[in-house]
């Protein structure tokens, strides 16, 4: 007889990357480790509407592939006034 098991994922602290506005409003990059591996999502500031997976699975140490990410993805979502694709 087989058990099937599953772990609680390791999440780790929230932390906000940026923020930048657009016609629809407020945004916040977070970043935050699930499992050891960086995620970067985009969610409203106010908490309503729709959130975005940016980024999944950066390097441990990629600090300046992190930073790059941020300062690319905000020049992108202020020029372009939208949440970038």
């Amino acid at each position: 007889m087989s058990t099937a098991t599953s772990e609680t994922p390791r999440v780790g602290t929230r932390i906000e990357l940026g923020r930048y506005s657009i016609q629809s409003g407020e945004r916040i990059l977070y970043g935050q480790r699930v499992d050891g591996v960086v995620r970067v999502t985009d969610r409203p500031a106010d908490g309503g509407g729709r959130s975005f997976l940016v980024e999944r699975g950066l390097e441990e140490d990629g600090n300046a592939a992190l930073q790059a990410l941020i300062a690319d993805y905000l020049s992108q979502a202020i020029a372009h006034q939208e949440v970038p694709s």
